[in-house]
């Protein structure tokens, strides 16, 4: 097996990006952390890559990956599939957040951009002329989860809208009829697109939506569950924006002494690990994280190569994963 520049690392007790910095020699590394590599590498055999150090045209061995969070399992997953591809072609990551505010996305923009030979960038929450912004830069960009339309750019995004409408059909299938959406940001495309989904599969099935505000958080799903507590009817089943914002819904309707699914069904989207967990089970739309992450690497990678082929868009297939939190509605 091929030595690579995390064995390195292992070895010499340092990080990745000192032993990218040393090799590539792109900044200055005290004299004994730059000893420490060196014979680290000499004694592993260690033969950089040629086609990684090749594409490196500015020689600084990092990829800039802007999200809009780094905290909660989603971007834990997220960027475990990042960091494991980058590793495989002997890059770093340098990773920075927007917390879904354009203002600070333009700033982390601002400090990534030129300190890095390729971005990945994640921003749901700018629309089309926010997301054209990105392409300005002479760096090589490519998107997640990212609103791209009329957009000529390399895109992985999931495919949020077919997630919703399959997730509203499977309840509907089950014999709800009044079924609720806790919505997600509404500056956020992913969260439009889902909700899109659910208002779609709710008219092919001639039922009246009922959506109302909440958020990607427990605390979000908590408050927007109180609300439908106190309607009546009911809605016999909810969609959460996504799994945090549905163990919320859980927590909130268990205090409130609302069994589920008996009184009512929860459905999540994400396909945390940890949803399987919560009581009852959730049902989600199980998102491939890490692979998508993966992917965009080696897409960045392919780019920073000469790869000249056309920009692509590609839309991920995500699946329903039906768990206890939607057992089938029992006759009134």
């Amino acid at each position: 097996m091929r030595v690579t520049i995390r064995d390195v690392a292992r070895q010499a007790g340092v990080s990745i990006s000192t032993v990218s910095r040393v090799l590539n020699d792109t900044c200055a590394v005290n004299e004994e952390k730059r000893r420490l590599v060196i014979d680290a590498a000499e004694t592993l055999g260690y033969t950089p890559n040629p086609a990684a150090r090749s594409l490196l045209s500015k020689q600084t061995g990092g990829l800039g990956v802007l999200l809009p969070f780094m905290s909660g399992e989603f971007f834990s997953e997220l960027l475990n599939g990042l960091d494991e591809a980058a590793q495989e072609n002997d890059l770093f990551l340098l990773v920075s957040t927007s917390h879904r505010r354009p203002a600070e996305f333009q700033k982390a923009m601002q400090a990534l951009d030129k300190r890095v030979d390729g971005l990945i960038v994640m921003a749901p929450e700018l629309d089309a002329s926010g997301t054209a912004s990105i392409l300005k830069t002479e760096t090589p960009v490519v998107l997640i989860n990212t609103y791209a339309e009329g957009v000529t750019a390399d895109v992985f995004n999931f495919d949020n809208f077919e997630g919703a409408r399959a997730l509203t059909r499977h309840l509907l299938d089950v014999g709800h009829r009044r079924i609720a959406l806790i919505q997600g940001p509404l500056h956020s495309g992913d969260a439009r697109q889902r909700a899109d989904g659910y208002r779609a599969a709710m008219a092919g099935a001639g039922a009246e939506p009922l959506a109302v505000a909440g958020g990607y958080t427990r605390e979000a799903g908590a408050e927007a569950a109180q609300a439908l507590a106190g309607l009546d009817p009911l809605p016999t089943a909810v969609i959460a924006a996504n799994d945090y914002c549905a163990m919320g819904v859980i927590s909130a309707l268990r205090d409130l002494g609302i069994s589920i699914p008996d009184k009512i069904a929860v459905a999540g989207f994400d396909g945390l690990a940890s949803a399987q967990y919560t009581f009852p089970p959730l049902t989600t739309v199980r998102v491939p994280i890490a692979e998508i992450g993966a992917r965009a690497v080696y897409r960045l990678v392919e780019r920073l190569r000469g790869d000249a082929s056309p920009l692509q868009q590609h839309t991920v297939p995500v699946e329903v994963i039906v768990r206890e939190s939607t057992a089938r509605l029992s006759p009134a």
